[in-house]
């Protein structure tokens, strides 16, 4: 055993020491470790019930509809553009009239439509973002590794 567990008296009474030095600091510094794990716990509190509140949804025909509509803003942009693409090599002198019209549209129409083609893919990935698995890092499945420094102080 060491000097200083000589002098304090054992395992015993510096686990007390240790503990009562814990209370007198989380006095004046709240501990960040419990404030982490209070907030896991609130957020997985939440998260548990919204997950039963949209446990079993009932579709209807019309959710179903809606869904699908959904689904397709990205595909026809997509085939839009690389119809544009075939289009102008088609028709080259009909493409540039059609792009001359695009000119003369006011430039805060051209605000309003990328608000809203980025509002749709910001909700998108809000939405892919929200409903991604969550790893706690407080869960473990491996069981904690023993110290051996700290067993064998314990013993001795």
């Amino acid at each position: 055993m060491g000097v200083i567990g000589k002098l304090i008296g054992g395992p015993g009474a510096v686990a007390a020491l240790g503990e009562a030095a814990r209370g007198v600091a989380e006095v004046f510094t709240p501990s960040a470790t419990r404030r982490m794990e209070l907030s896991a716990e609130a957020q997985m509190a939440a998260l548990h019930q919204l997950g039963e509140e949209y446990q079993h949804p009932a579709l209807s025909w019309f959710d179903r509809l809606v869904n699908g509509l959904n689904r397709l803003p990205r595909p026809l942009l997509a085939f839009g553009t690389l119809g544009l693409f075939s289009y102008a090599m088609v028709d080259p002198e009909a493409f540039a009239k059609r792009m001359v019209g695009l000119n003369a549209v006011p430039e805060p129409l051209w605000w309003l439509l990328g608000a809203i083609v980025a509002f749709y893919f910001g909700a998108r990935e809000t939405h892919y973002f929200r409903h991604r698995a969550v790893a706690s890092p407080f869960a473990s499945s491996a069981p904690a590794e023993e110290n051996a420094a700290l067993a064998d102080w314990r013993q001795g």
